[in-house]
This record gives C-alpha cells, sequence and structure tokens, in this order.
C-alpha cells in the first residue's frame, strides 16, 4: 500500500514506523509511505554531533537509523519502504541499491545521470548529493528510507557536514531542470520504485487511488 502523509512532524512519523515494524506479522502487506518533514535535523544511531555545525533554530532530533546527519525539510520527498524483507528476499545491501537505483531510473526519463555509492550510499549528481539513505532493519523488515531532494531550500545543509562529509554538496531536482513539484515526483517515481524493490506492479499500486493523508490515522494502528 501507499500511504500519503503529506507535511508531517518527524518524530511522529518515525514513531508511527516503529509501531508499524514492532505489531506487523507474516501477512502484514508491506507498505511505502511518501511524506514531507517540517523542518528538522536528525542524527542517525552512531552519527556524531560534531557534524552538527550550527543548527540555531531547527531541531534535532536523535533517531535509530543508519548513518550520520542530515536534513530534511518541505520540497524534499522522503521514502520509507515498511518492507518484509526475508519475504521479497532482500538483503539491505539490495535494499539499499534498489532505492538508489529507482532514483537513478526516474530520473533518467529527465536526462539527468546519476549514480550511487558504495563509501557513502545516496544519489548523486556530478559528486552532490541528491538523496540521502538510512536505514533500520528490525525483526527482519526496514523502516526509515531514502530522502529525495526536490525543490527545498538548501541553506540548513550548509548547517552540517552533510551525512558526515565536510564540504559535501547538495543538489535538488529544480537545479538539474526538473521543475515537477513534490506530489508529482511521487506520482511518477512509484514505478520505479515498485519495479526496482521486486513488486509486482499490480501488488501494490491500487491503493496509490486511496491516499492516506491522516498521519494520525497511521498513528493508531
Amino acid at each position: 500500500m501507499m500511504r500519503h502523509l503529506g507535511l508531517a512532524p518527524y518524530e511522529p512519523t518515525w514513531r508511527a514506523m516503529q509501531r508499524f515494524t514492532d505489531q506487523r506479522n507474516d501477512s502484514t502487506p508491506d507498505e511505502i509511505w511518501f511524506v514531507e518533514h517540517s523542518p528538522v535535523f536528525t542524527l542517525g544511531l552512531n552519527a556524531s554531533r560534531e557534524h552538527l555545525l550550527a543548527p540555531r533554530d531547527i531541531p534535532v532530533v536523535q533517531t535509530d537509523r543508519g548513518g550520520q546527519v542530515t536534513y530534511h525539510g518541505p520540497g524534499q520527498l522522503v521514502i520509507y519502504p515498511l518492507i518484509d524483507l526475508k519475504r521479497l528476499r532482500l538483503g539491505v545491501r539490495a535494499l539499499v541499491v534498489a532505492l538508489e537505483n529507482a532514483i537513478i531510473a526516474y530520473v533518467a526519463g529527465y536526462g539527468v545521470d546519476a549514480s550511487g555509492s558504495r563509501r557513502a550510499p545516496g544519489v548523486y549528481v556530478d559528486g552532490a548529493k541528491l538523496a540521502s539513505i538510512g536505514l533500520r532493519i528490525r525483526r527482519g523488515s526496514s523502516y526509515h528510507g531514502i530522502a529525495l531532494n526536490v525543490a527545498l531550500d538548501p541553506e540548513p545543509f550548509e548547517r552540517i557536514n552533510v551525512c558526515g562529509y565536510r564540504g559535501l554538496a547538495v543538489t535538488r531536482l529544480i537545479d538539474l531542470g526538473v521543475g515537477a513539484d513534490v506530489d508529482t515526483v511521487a506520482q511518477e517515481l512509484t514505478p520505479y520504485l515498485l519495479r526496482h524493490l521486486g513488486f509486482e506492479t499490480n501488488y501494490i499500486q491500487p491503493a496509490y487511488r486511496a491516499i492516506n493523508t491522516d498521519l494520525q490515522a497511521v498513528n493508531s494502528r
């Protein structure tokens, strides 16, 4: 099922993902959540606060994903695959590559040449980071996910060492000539995600027409 949560605060969304993962069983359908977050810096499990240079008015949340520090804000599409990896026969590395490749294939349709990286997972264009990945695997299932910069304000990235790398540049779809908004990108990206994650398109796509835009409904599981 595809769930579109709209603009939602980070921490309640994270807690909802945890609950979903803890309560699911072998027959629970997989879900992919699309969301924009209110401005927030998040730190991975082993992130060093030395990479958080000047957060000022933007809140900081210590979370349980992998990776270092990143920024989320309006104009960024965050994709959370809540997937039973055993059922899909996906390893963690294969999941990372699938998420990267879905975005790489999507932007290629706009004439953008992007690539992944083993050294620092994510999607890059000419050395600048277009999408960041941070995952957590619990009880054989994944949560957290990948954040794609669509048209967000890039200034907050100047307040951190992006993903723990000093001087790492950030880019956005709008900088690359892709003028679509977040909702359009989510819709266009969906078939690429389903294909690269190994879903049959007709297995999950119809739920796209029954969008749940109420985070409270997700939290009430």
